[in-house]
This record gives structure tokens, C-alpha cells and sequence, in this order.
């Protein structure tokens, strides 16, 4: 027997607004959610919003610093982001990229962010690993721009059309979903998965009991349920959408480090200041 709408619907659990921070060597961005949140938004650890249009927010940019046990998402709008790593690996992504780094055993890298025609912005999802895939080997996704969508689908599947980000350990969806006005959006998401959402420009209804409007630069917390529902009036809205499968494993979490134990991350501190941090491929 299927569950009555009204519970089959993901209602607002709480909205949160993003609060300025200053990470790196001096970026300037908004923080959606972070440390507070675990183990709320498990599997998720962060979420951070770094657009601007001031190059003295984001030109200092994130020099050479280390990861392990995590994934790191960046998702680009405007300008570039370079990055380079210790493993040799060297790029650019621009306008509509996305790079899907998983850290696993261990990665140093840089990134370091470039205006274009006088704008840079983006997000950076932090995505925690199972104990299991903590040490796994170091590897990279890299999506390149698609044009004419309004909805763009950069993990997971939306009416068919899947997502060039694949075999992510959480089953992670992840989506930009732009709406006009007087419209309705309606997509499952899997029961059990948390998820959220990230308002980045307008405003929409995202609990239709409530009649809640949600505006920009606010995070919207989702309850459980088989799929999402949002709803514009007379403005348009433009959000990130965001689920996955949560691990449920303690989280022990020392800035760009994230382990199961106090332990290991002592370990990880001890092997970066030693210069052993870096595993050997096998």
C-alpha cells in the first residue's frame, strides 16, 4: 500500500542561512553548512559558497594543503579555479565545470581561483567516505559544460538523463535546477538519503503545507520522504539539490582531514609534518 502524499513528500525539516567566513590564505565566501551540522547531514561534511565579484575575496585563494578520507566537490559558475597536486596532476576548470576529487589515502594540492570577464564564484561540496574507502587510492572526476539545460544533472539521473559523475561510494545526486515563474518541480529522491538545498538566486516554496517561502543564500534542510517538491510564484529561482546514502560512522575531523578515530588523525598530522603523508600507488 503506497503512503499517503502528504508523507510521501519531503517536508522542511529547518532552514539555515550561510554565514560569512574567510578560509585559505583570505577567501571571502558564505558557509551553507559545516562542522556544526555533522552528523545531521551525513554523509555531507560542508558546503561552501565562494562567489564574488571583489578579486580581494577570492585571489589569495587556497595554496598547497592537504586532504585524506573525504571528497572534495567544486563546482564552478563563473572565472577558473587551477589546481595542481602533489600526484603531478594539473588543470583548469572554468564556467559549469565540475571536479570530483575523492582524497582517499592521501592528496596535497592547491587551488587557486581566477576571475573571468570580472566574475568568479562556484561551491565546494565535502563529501565524508565510508572506514572502508578512507585509504583508498587518490583519483579525480572531471565534467565539462553542457549547453541548454535547465536542469544540470552533475551526479545522479533526472527523467532519464544521468549525470557525468559516477561510481561515487554514497550514491550522491547532485543537481542545479533552474526554475521560471508559476512552476512546479517534482523529483524522487531515494527514502532514507538525506538531503538538502541551496537557494542561489530568487525564491520558492518548498513545503507546500507550510507555505514557507525560502530566499537566496539560505540552506534548506529536507525531511524524509520519496521525493521533493518546490514551487515558484511571480519570481523565478534558481537552487542546488543534494542527496545521499548516509555512512553512520563516527567522524573524527581536523580541518581538510576527516577519519573514523582521534587516532587516525593523529597519525595523518604526524605523517604530513614527516613528509610521509603521500602513499605509494600500488
Amino acid at each position: 500500500m503506497n503512503p499517503p502524499e502528504s508523507s510521501a513528500i519531503r517536508r522542511i525539516d529547518e532552514i539555515l542561512p550561510a554565514r560569512e567566513t574567510i578560509e585559505g590564505a583570505g577567501v571571502h565566501l558564505r558557509r551553507a553548512f559545516g562542522n556544526r551540522e555533522v552528523p545531521r547531514l551525513d554523509p555531507f561534511l560542508l558546503l561552501d559558497d565562494f562567489r564574488s565579484e571583489n578579486p580581494a575575496e577570492y585571489l589569495p585563494g587556497f595554496p598547497w594543503h592537504p586532504h585524506r578520507g573525504m571528497e572534495t566537490v567544486t563546482y564552478m559558475l563563473d572565472g577558473l579555479v587551477e589546481h595542481e597536486d602533489s600526484l603531478g596532476n594539473r588543470g583548469v576548470i572554468g564556467s559549469g565545470d565540475v571536479q570530483w576529487m575523492t582524497s582517499g589515502s592521501g592528496i596535497i594540492h592547491q587551488e587557486m581561483p581566477r576571475a573571468r570577464e570580472n566574475r568568479m564564484g562556484g561551491f565546494q561540496l565535502w563529501v565524508n567516505l565510508p572506514s572502508s574507502q578512507k585509504m583508498m587510492d587518490p583519483r579525480y572526476q572531471e565534467a565539462r559544460v553542457a549547453k541548454g539545460v535547465t536542469a544540470k544533472v552533475i551526479c545522479g539521473e533526472v527523467s532519464g538523463v544521468r549525470g557525468p559523475v559516477r561510481d561515487i561510494v554514497v550514491e550522491p545526486e547532485y543537481l542545479d535546477v533552474q526554475m521560471a515563474p508559476h512552476t512546479v518541480f517534482e523529483h524522487g529522491v531515494r527514502r532514507g538519503h538525506t538531503a538538502f538545498s541551496y537557494v542561489l538566486e530568487g525564491r520558492a516554496r518548498f513545503d507546500k503545507e507550510s507555505g514557507e517561502v525560502v530566499e537566496e543564500d539560505n540552506l534548506v534542510i529536507l525531511r524524509d520522504g520519496e521525493r521533493v517538491r518546490i514551487e515558484t510564484a511571480s519570481s523565478p529561482v534558481r537552487f542546488l539539490l543534494v542527496s545521499g546514502k548516509p555512512i553512520r560512522e563516527p567522524v573524527a575531523w581536523w580541518g581538510p582531514i576527516v577519519m573514523n578515530t582521534r587516532r587516525e588523525l593523529e597519525v595523518a598530522i604526524e605523517e604530513f609534518q614527516t613528509g610521509t603523508f603521500i602513499k605509494q600507488r600500488t
